[in-house]
């Protein structure tokens, strides 16, 4: 009897080692990861921040601490690095708020990476800051009131690919001879893991040159800044229309070279949230066939939220 159990165990162990054997690692089918990967290559939205509850407390007295807990967290796809996004507070006196509550602080403080969101962590990582004033002092002054205000500022990347159709001989071969149909637009709404983005592409064939129309779109709720701006201080600087609405880009086709792109400086500018770039490539050979058209977008953003506070003096 012992040995019929003990032969029924093994069986079944067996089965359970080969059944496990044919599995993708970590459980995961193959049409998960492909529902979690557009998940990671899509949306609008980069770092952003969220205040605890009555943090800050909208009324204190003099007397007591000044505490604010701030969750920062990176909801876009590009991984922040420690000197690439910060928090102040400004918007308060510093002769009244004082030790140091508006200093600038790391999003990433205390990590190596704040890691955006990807195929294994689809909410992106999280941190929290305490922003502390030990000392208030409102001297003869009965109350302050102040609207401080807490400013996010990042560098982040928008990495965005499409697939694109390029037939040197669009107007000599009818489309059943065709690997693909050209399209002369493309739209790309919905983001692409981050707060600037590509719209849509525009897309025309002369002989076996491709030019590209490119939009890049703000699609958040914030201010897109030069990726040249000092991050740091971004918070409490007077910014310029020189800092205002400038996006980094490189673009290229297939596994190939950069295209002729314009603007030749490498920087697109933004009216009313909106840019262009136009890019071209020469197309080798004679028949149709589909392509990645990636687009890398470098930019500074920039996003503010208010939290109004009332100081009391403490009663004697």
């Amino acid at each position: 009897m012992k040995k019929s159990v003990v032969g029924v165990i093994l069986i079944l162990v067996l089965f359970l080692i080969t059944s496990c054997g044919n599995k993708v690692p970590g459980g995961e089918k193959p049409v998960e990861t492909a529902a979690a990967y557009k998940e990671v290559h899509s949306g609008t939205q980069g770092v952003e921040i969220s205040f605890l509850s009555n943090s800050p407390p909208p009324l204190i007295y003099d007397t007591n601490e000044l505490i604010t807990l701030v969750e920062v967290q990176n909801k876009g796809n590009d991984d922040i690095l420690p000197q690439e996004c910060f928090v102040q507070a400004t918007g308060f006196d510093p002769s009244i708020i004082t030790g140091g509550f508006g200093f600038p602080r790391l999003c990433a403080e205390n990590l190596n990476l704040l890691e955006g969101k990807n195929i294994y962590n689809l909410k992106g990582g999280i941190n929290q800051l305490e922003l502390r004033s030990s000392s208030i002092s409102l001297s003869d002054i009965p109350q302050y009131n102040a609207n401080i205000k807490f400013t996010l500022c990042y560098n982040y990347h928008t990495k965005a690919t499409t697939s694109v159709c390029v037939d040197p001989l669009f107007y000599q071969v009818s489309s059943e001879q065709k690997a693909c149909n050209y399209r002369n637009s493309i739209v790309t709404g919905g983001g692409q893991g981050g707060p600037v983005g590509v719209g849509y592409v525009g897309v025309d064939m002369i002989g076996n040159r491709a030019i590209f129309e490119i939009n890049i779109k703000n699609m958040g709720s914030g201010k897109v800044l030069s990726p040249y701006t000092d991050l740091r201080s971004c918070g409490s600087l007077s910014l310029g229309r020189q800092d205002m609405d400038k996006v980094g880009y490189t673009v290229r086709l297939g596994s190939g070279g950069f295209g002729d792109c314009k603007p030749q400086n490498g920087l697109v500018q933004l009216h009313n949230g909106q840019g262009k770039i136009l890019c071209k490539f020469n197309v080798p050979g004679a028949v149709a066939y589909e392509t990645p058209l990636s687009v890398d977008l470098d930019y500074n953003y920039l996003q503010s939220y208010d939290k109004p506070i009332q100081i009391v003096k403490t009663p004697e």
